[in-house]
């Protein structure tokens, strides 16, 4: 099943009433119009209203996206007259090379499905309701860290400052990569934040870079769920990574720490089901997103909660596949140092 950009919670909440899109939208879906108008009629994001407002680090944070929102709009460009024949194993390895040069931490490259792709897309006025039809055969995926000191910081303005410095570095990341591509010869679209025509954790789990958990994001074995990702897709053949299973639904079901601490009560503490033939926890985006327009940030507290954000051991996560002791003793070392989830009292001294 691919999933409809119109739906997401993202652009839903952009819809303006008594606008054309509004209308349809809502006239398609009734039963989202009366939690949509309700979260709309709620501070919202780095607003004056919200409790995390600060005069001087929120305009930094506002700053950072409308930067994003200029920086987006290069995601797709003319491509080269030109094409270099280039060797396959040769371009695959540059390009890995290239992504982790300019700061990447984390790189794979998938056979991109269909199912990766949205059907539609709906975050921007001038694109809402186009069918995504250039899908191109492969996708390159990276992973930038973010700081564990500042995502420890949630749900307060830092954790949110340090979101936007990692979109940030994935969107050059991925400008540096296509813009490359192009000049070879080869068709090549940046995926990055708000002008994804996929679904990255989708794509990065394919790729090989983690597992998606019960919070419905990619975990890393690394760095777990601390990174933000982008997706440079491109028409040039590469060659792929495997997906790896490294036991991480496995630990999910028995860990529960995101769902536990969700102010919201939006992460599901059940059994997974089944999406597109795979277990997947459902998380209730609008019980979610609730606390992102009361709190003024993107919250983040289940990043944080999550065991795995924390730097586990690398030897013992390599080993916990099939493995439910080790799991259990990784458990029992987190909760021996946090008593509910870490919380870092300060931020930088700039800040």
């Amino acid at each position: 099943m691919r999933f409809d950009e119109r739906d997401i919670m993202f652009a839903r909440i952009n819809y303006e009433p008594g606008t054309k899109i509004y209308e349809e939208y809502y006239k398609k879906n009734p039963e989202k119009k009366e939690m949509d108008d309700f979260l709309r009629s709620l501070p919202g994001f780095m607003v004056e209203e919200a409790f995390s407002f600060d005069p001087l680090n929120s305009g930094l944070v506002n700053g950072t996206y409308r930067f994003l929102g200029d920086l987006k709009k290069n995601a797709e460009g003319k491509t080269s007259d030109e094409k270099h024949e280039v060797d396959k194993d040769t371009i695959s390895s540059k390009l890995k090379h290239i992504a982790k040069y300019y700061g990447a931490d984390l790189v794979g490259i998938t056979e991109m499905k269909d199912v990766f792709y949205y059907t539609h897309r709906g975050r921007e006025k001038e694109h809402h309701g186009q069918k995504v039809e250039n899908t191109h055969k492969y996708g390159i995926v990276f992973a930038v860290e973010l700081e564990k000191n500042m995502v420890n910081r949630a749900p307060r303005l830092g954790q949110s400052l340090e979101t936007t410095r990692g979109y940030v570095k994935a969107g050059m990341i991925g400008m540096i990569l296509s813009y490359y591509l192009r000049e070879l010869g080869y068709d090549a679209r940046n995926h990055m934040d708000g002008n994804y025509l996929l679904t990255a954790p989708f794509t990065a789990e394919a790729a090989g870079l983690g597992q998606l958990g019960r919070m419905g994001i990619l975990i890393t074995k690394e760095y777990g769920p601390r990174v933000r990702l982008g997706v440079v897709t491109t028409d040039l053949e590469l060659n792929t990574d495997q997906r790896e299973n490294f036991g991480m639904k496995e630990f999910c079901k028995i860990c529960n720490k995101c769902a536990e601490n969700c102010p919201s009560g939006a992460i599901d503490e059940e059994a997974p089901g089944q999406l597109n033939g795979e277990e997947r926890w459902k998380t209730e985006v609008e019980k979610c997103f609730k606390v992102w327009q009361m709190s003024g940030t993107d919250c983040g507290i289940c990043i944080s909660s999550c065991p795995f954000a924390q730097n586990l051991d690398l030897e013992k996560i390599n080993k916990m596949k099939d493995n439910p002791e080790v799991m259990r003793d990784i458990l029992r070392e987190y909760n021996k140092e946090n008593k509910e989830r870490p919380y870092n009292e300060s931020e930088h001294e700039w800040l």
